[in-house]
């Protein structure tokens, strides 16, 4: 679901150079921690990690940066590493290849059930924000027409271009045909646009609407609002750690010292977060530590 941004790119070899040692997952004190190959979920494995280091005795092995959903998903059912944050939704739709389904308890529920099942593995409290797909306009646009709502786009599709990747004009179930299908819409134009582009192109009026992810640190950079999605089309990922259960019966303290993180992270926290890293620059390290000392959970 998610894709690699330019700073994790520049970000992979620095990170990389501090989980070169460690083949496997926990040996004795040593517990492993993955990452998909995007600056949020990086970001979420450092402060998983500063956590750990800070708060228990096991020495902490990085593997940020790993791949996708599926290489991280298959290194923690390998034992490769113990655990990892996802998306509830990721883990219902990519993983489980379960319909969709939009409510979030609904959705963690049954990821949970089944990953204790199938894979021996446990979701642990979701942090807090829930970086789905949203359609997003200019802030301007939105106040001279008044635009809170997906809804709200059938006042001006006719005279809106939609722009967006590929993907989701082939996602039926969550993409532009269900989006037409569901409100009803029907732009003047569509653009398929790589994901690098399309924030330029709602910049110079391009194109007037597109998707993006609710915590995109470019929708502060490009000043760009995010519509409700008022009729429920996009389903609930909330990321949560994913932990493997034979790790938590050797180290349960890791449960309890993650746990602290749920429900600390907004969508605008997270937002923040990935902006600074992804527009500003600041490094990830810097950016997570930040935030636990912001919210008590580790001393400056």
């Amino acid at each position: 679901m998610r894709w690699m941004t330019a700073a994790a790119v520049g970000l992979s070899l620095l990170l990389a150079a501090g989980c070169g040692g460690g083949s496997g997952s926990s040996s004795g004190d040593t517990i492993t921690i993955g990452s998909k190959n995007f600056t949020e979920n990086i970001i979420l494995g450092e402060m998983m990690a500063q956590l750990l280091e800070a708060k228990t005795s096991l020495h902490v092995v990085r593997k940020l940066n790993l791949g996708g959903t599926l290489v991280n998903f298959n290194a923690l059912k390998a034992g490769q590493v113990d655990l990892y944050p996802d998306y509830t939704g990721t883990g219902l739709v990519e993983v489980l290849k379960e319909p969709v389904k939009t409510d979030p308890q609904a959705v963690y529920d049954e990821v949970q059930k089944q990953y204790n099942q199938k894979y021996g593995l446990k979701w642990l409290q979701p942090f807090g924000f829930n970086n789905t797909y949203v359609m997003a306009v200019r802030e301007d646009d939105a106040k001279t027409y008044g635009l809170q709502t997906v809804s709200d786009l059938a006042k001006v599709d006719q005279d809106f271009v939609l722009g967006a990747e590929q993907e989701f004009f082939n996602r039926q179930d969550d993409g532009y045909p269900a989006l037409t299908r569901v409100y009803g819409l029907k732009f003047k134009d569509t653009k398929a646009m790589d994901t690098g582009l399309k924030y330029k192109a709602m910049s110079t009026h391009n194109i007037d609407v597109t998707d993006a992810f609710a915590t995109d640190g470019q929708l502060l950079s490009y000043h760009l609002k995010t519509l409700e999605d008022d009729r429920h089309l996009f389903p609930p990922y909330y990321a949560a750690p994913v932990v493997r259960e034979d790790t938590l019966k050797a180290h349960p303290e890791i449960e309890d010292v993650l746990n602290a993180l749920g429900g600390k992270i907004s969508d605008a926290d997270m937002q923040q977060l990935n902006y600074l890293v992804d527009e500003k620059g600041e490094k990830v390290e810097k950016v997570a530590h930040d935030f636990l000392v912001q919210k008590g959970l580790l001393t400056d």
